[in-house]
């Protein structure tokens, strides 16, 4: 999302693209960050209650937020192009819902999108308004299989 407050639609889904997770990157991110069995290695990924190697929650998540945030790049530099001032997406004051809905295998490819589902202007901040975003990653076939609502502050538009 890289819009200015008064710019950003409600119901407006964007899409970040998508991601083929196999099982090199799966046990790669695992042994650094969730070394955890059934991420780690197929024999006791298939004892556990997932039956086979599947990726991190945290895997997905940061492949979501990877995309996201190459998405806003490409599109400041869209928008620094055409001459145009180039809003900025504030902090973030945190999440809420994270729901790892389904397991991730290898060879599955999740889709990520955000659909802003709120907005209001910033209490404690002038210039700035809030956001509510919910972000889904969606298998090869259409199942969720992550979902998060974030909050964000939005840039207002210079007056």
């Amino acid at each position: 999302m890289i819009y200015f407050y008064e710019d950003i639609v409600i119901g407006e889904p964007i899409v970040f693209g998508s991601h083929t997770f196999t099982a090199e990157e799966i046990k790669a991110f695992a042994r650094r960050f969730d070394p955890q069995p059934f991420h780690l290695d197929e024999a006791a990924a298939q004892r556990s209650h997932f039956g086979k190697l599947c990726a991190s929650g945290w895997h997905t998540m940061a492949v979501w937020m990877r995309m996201m945030v190459d998405y806003r790049q490409r599109k400041a530099a869209e928008i620094a192009a055409g001459g145009e001032p180039v809003p900025t997406l504030g902090p973030s004051p945190g999440f809420r819902d994270l729901r790892w809905l389904k397991p991730v295998y290898v060879g599955d490819t999740i889709t990520y999108s955000s659909t802003v589902i709120d907005k209001r202007l910033s209490n404690s901040r002038a210039g700035w308004g809030l956001i509510s975003v919910q972000t889904v990653g969606l298998n090869q076939g259409g199942e969720t299989v992550v979902s998060v609502v974030s909050t964000a502050f939005a840039e207002r538009r210079p007056a």
